[in-house]
């Protein structure tokens, strides 16, 4: 029994799960500051009153980070039973990284805490450093992460560490086991220089005040417990690229590593995932019109 995956030009649902078997894939583009709970939190209440089932199960195959968009797969049913086989499927990811300076989670979600020299990362340094990544590679998670230590959340030793002015970095590589990740395809969308060149003394350099939206839309279901930086003021070089990558790969660990690979530091200031598996972001509904669809009489 195959799942049924609704699309744009659905005018609804069957208010009868027994109609769809196989149960339901939906692809979801996951709004920016919405953590995959939340997603899965609002789908759930709505399918559960659309087909009047109260145990009904609803979950997601592979979570997204809160700043991250993109490709989120949506489980209803028995296709729930999928989820494992739709997770381990590639990935495709369009990121903007941005070098110069780090933040202890590696992406906007904290304060930078170091920077670093940058006047010597050019186009072709990034493009030369890209293809050194290409392949089968160990790569260490961000210790803000939901990777598990001795069954404890690696998120929850990281605020722990963050809070006595530890080291990420240290601390990650010593309390995160390595990971063995593919990396099939690298593509550079777009690089900008420095808008001011500062590197030879980088730590004068002041980080902005916190912004909750980094000119990013929102949404009133946006999650109010994660703030987001704005360090666009800083001027730093840029690029956006696309990353072909196995399950398990962390967007955000890849920025840090190509940073260090540049001799300097970087940090994520976007991510979107693209694909999921045959999944696009292009064909993705957004939770409204999901809603949509479980709202039809």
């Amino acid at each position: 029994m195959e799942a049924y995956i609704p699309t744009r030009q659905d005018k609804g649902l069957s208010h009868n799960i027994e109609d769809y078997p196989g149960g339901l894939i939906i692809p979801v583009d996951k709004p920016y500051r919405w953590t995959s709970a939340d997603v899965i939190r609002k789908i759930k209440f709505a399918s559960i009153r659309h087909f009047s089932k109260k145990n009904l199960k609803v979950g997601h195959a592979g979570t997204l980070d809160p700043l991250a968009t993109g490709v989120l797969l949506v489980c209803i049913g028995n296709a729930t039973k999928l989820a494992e086989s739709l997770q381990a499927h590639d990935k495709e990811y369009v990121a903007g990284i941005s070098f110069g300076a780090t933040t202890p989670s590696y992406d906007l979600e904290k304060e930078i805490d170091r920077f670093f020299p940058y006047s010597h990362i050019t186009e072709s340094a990034v493009r030369e450093a890209l293809a050194g990544f290409i392949g089968e590679q160990d790569q260490v998670a961000p210790l803000f992460s939901a990777k598990s230590v001795d069954g404890v959340r690696a998120y929850e030793l990281a605020r722990k560490i963050h809070k006595e002015g530890g080291s990420m970095d240290d601390a990650a590589k010593d309390l995160i086991r390595c990971s063995r990740i593919r990396i099939t395809d690298l593509e550079l969308l777009s690089f900008s220089a420095a808008a001011c060149m500062q590197a030879n003394n980088p730590a004068e350099k002041t980080a902005p005040a916190s912004s909750r939206t980094s000119g990013q839309s929102e949404d009133s279901t946006a999650s109010s417990r994660i703030n987001v930086t704005d360090n666009s003021a800083l001027g730093l070089p840029r690029a956006v690229v696309r990353i072909a990558c196995s399950k398990g790969t962390y967007v955000r660990a890849f920025a840090r590593d190509l940073g260090e690979a540049l001799g300097s530091g970087a940090h994520l200031d976007s991510l979107q995932r693209s694909a999921s598996g045959i999944f696009r972001v292009e064909n993705a509904l957004s939770v409204e019109q999901v809603i949509a669809l479980l709202n039809c009489e």
